[in-house]
C-alpha cells in the first residue's frame, strides 16, 4: 500500500515522502496512529494544502520533545529484582516498568516510547533508547540488581556475576602434595605421610 507520511518514520522516511509499505503495516500503525495517510489524488491535495500546517505541528512536537530529553538523557534507573545465582531474573524488566519509573520521576514518557531491543532477563546495567519523538531520542542506563547494595557496585563498575563466580572458585582449594602416595590425604602430618611411605 502506498502512504503520505505525515512524520518521520524510522527506516522509512520524512514528511510529506510517498512510500509503499505492507498492508498490515500501514492499516495496523501508521494510519490508526495519524503517522501517514492512504497515497491517492484527494489526500495528496489534502496533504499539500495543510503541508505548512502539519510541518509546525511537527516542530512544535520536536521542540517539545527536546526540552524532556534534557531531563531523561543519560538518567539511571534502578530496579531491585528476584534473580537465581546465576543472575537470570524471575520474570523480566519490560517497558511499562521503566515507564512507570520515568513517570514517577517527573517525566513524561508512554510505555510506546520506550524500546527494547530485547527483553531484560539479566541483573546488571543495560542501555535502553527512549524515542520522545521521530527525531529526538535519547538512551537510559537501566541498573538491575538483586539489593541495593549490589546496585551500588554496578553503579562503580563491579561485575557482580564475575565477583561471585570468582569468590565461589577461590572457596573450593585443594591442597596437593605431588610426593603423596596413593590414599594418604593432603591434610595428615608430614611424618604420617613418610611412614605410610616407608611401610609401603
Amino acid at each position: 500500500m502506498e502512504v503520505i507520511l505525515l512524520e518521520r518514520v524510522e527506516k522509512l522516511g520524512a514528511i510529506g515522502d510517498i512510500v509503499t509499505v505492507k498492508n498490515g503495516y500501514a492499516r495496523n500503525f501508521l494510519l490508526p496512529n495519524k503517522k501517514a495517510l492512504r497515497s491517492n489524488a484527494a489526500n495528496r491535495k489534502v496533504f499539500e494544502a495543510n503541508r505548512a500546517q502539519i510541518e509546525a505541528d511537527n516542530a512544535k512536537r520536536r521542540e517539545v520533545a527536546v526540552t524532556e530529553s534534557k531531563d531523561i538523557d543519560g538518567k539511571t534507573l534502578t530496579l531491585i529484582r528476584q534473580a537465581s545465582n546465576v543472575g537470570q531474573l524471575y520474570g523480566s524488566v519490560s517497558a511499562r516498568d521503566l515507564a512507570e519509573l520515568l513517570t514517577a520521576d517527573g517525566a513524561h514518557v508512554a510505555k510506546s516510547q520506550i524500546v527494547l531491543d530485547k527483553p531484560i532477563k539479566s541483573i546488571g546495567l543495560h542501555t535502553v533508547r527512549v524515542v520522545l519523538h521521530a527525531e529526538v531520542s535519547v538512551s537510559i542506563k537501566v541498573n538491575v540488581a538483586r539489593s541495593p547494595e549490589e546496585a551500588d557496585l554496578q553503579e562503580k563498575g563491579v561485575d557482580v556475576m564475575a565477583e561471585m563466580f570468582e569468590r565461589d572458585e577461590a572457596g573450593f582449594t585443594e591442597d596437593y602434595d605431588p610426593n603423596a602416595e596413593p590414599g594418604a590425604t593432603a591434610d595428615a602430618p608430614r611424618e604420617d605421610r613418610e611412614e605410610a611411605q616407608a611401610e609401603a
